[in-house]
């Protein structure tokens, strides 16, 4: 690949370090959608000996790119999100891959396809793992900083992109203990104010 192509390639991308999620760090700032990409790259890698019979390379790859269309469109909470927004997404994430040199445009649009139909074991963990990264981002941040709905989301999002593994499941219930635990706490810090 010719070094322009790369750098170019790696400037639209680089719009997800100043793309903001509505989700908070625990410093209190803002979440990027690189930063969101970039732990659940982490967590796949982390999790690889829990899935040995998965091409986790491949879970890892799905896990960098699957936002990238954000680039060109911002973040939508999962709660905001329509199909028109998510039919714009695609279509102006589509054309710039189209734009890319071959081998990279057929090898990414064979992951959206695969991570989009969801049919394989790599695909499914993907998307688990997509929002079990957000639900651990919140349980993170400060409470002042979740949306009235977000928790009832905190308790119920996403089970059912668990039920392939019983890791997850475990996992997925370690993490709405999490909340439980936050949102008591905040109650409790509520009534003693």
């Amino acid at each position: 690949m010719k070094p322009e192509i790369l750098l170019d390639m790696l400037h639209t991308a680089e719009k997800l370090k100043d793309t903001t999620r509505h989700c908070y760090t625990s410093g209190g700032r803002h979440e990027s959608v690189a930063e969101h990409s970039w732990r659940l790259a982490l967590m796949a890698y982390w999790m690889k000996d829990e899935f040995p019979e998965l091409d986790m390379d491949r879970v890892i790859r799905m896990c960098l790119i699957h936002d990238l269309g954000e680039c060109f469109t911002g973040d939508i909470p999962v709660f905001l999100k329509t199909q028109a927004n998510e039919a714009r997404e695609d279509a102006l994430l589509n054309r710039w891959v189209n734009s890319l040199p071959e081998r990279i445009a057929g090898e990414m649009s064979a992951l959206f396809r695969e991570m989009n139909e969801r049919t394989t074991k790599e695909a499914k963990l993907y998307k688990a793992l997509d929002g079990l990264e957000a639900l651990i981002s919140h349980n993170e941040s400060d409470i002042s900083t979740w949306q009235p709905n977000e928790y009832e989301l905190q308790l119920n999002y996403a089970w059912d992109r668990m039920a392939f593994s019983p890791y997850l499941m475990a996992l997925r219930e370690q993490i709405r203990q999490d909340s439980v635990e936050k949102i008591q706490q905040a109650q409790a810090d509520k009534t003693c104010s």
